[in-house]
């Protein structure tokens, strides 16, 4: 079973702050929970084959996976995959206006689990999809009150 999971909300700012704030890494562990550390594996600034490093703690375990930059549209767009481990997984960011200084933002998972992994595939679904939805309330909650 593939899991794939779209989580979507709209943030009080506007798309270039939001996508500006999104597309840095080094901001990752103050809006997911589960992300502990990041470490740039490539040089900065972000671009089509930057690659980055992520710790994170989810469903009991410490996860290190590095994400490789696949598209990046400035703005509008940033996909990012990574091939390691029991899940490879491809996080995609959009974002689009939303009104008069509003930006809706669209989160998607997806991933196509190996081994054992596909066991757990449809609760790790719902594990996502459950920490997908508290993070982009963090993330509207840390740009709308700075």
């Amino acid at each position: 079973m593939n899991v794939d999971v779209v989580t979507e909300g709209v943030i009080q700012r506007p798309r270039g702050d939001v996508a500006k704030y999104v597309a840095d890494p080094d901001n990752a562990p103050s809006w997911y929970t589960n992300i502990k550390s990041v470490a740039w594996r490539s040089s900065r600034p972000l671009a089509v084959g930057s690659q980055v490093e992520f710790i994170a703690h989810f469903l009991g375990r410490r996860l290190r996976y590095t994400y490789e930059i696949t598209e990046y549209v400035p703005g509008s767009r940033l996909v990012m995959r990574t091939a390691e481990g029991p899940f490879p997984m491809e996080t995609t960011y959009t974002w689009e206006d939303a009104g008069p200084g509003a930006t809706r933002m669209t989160l998607r998972n997806r991933g196509r689990p190996t081994g054992f992994a596909r066991l757990g595939a449809p609760m790790m679904a719902m594990a996502i999809r459950r920490a997908n939805r508290m993070d982009v309330a963090r993330l509207r909650r840390l740009l709308e009150h700075p």
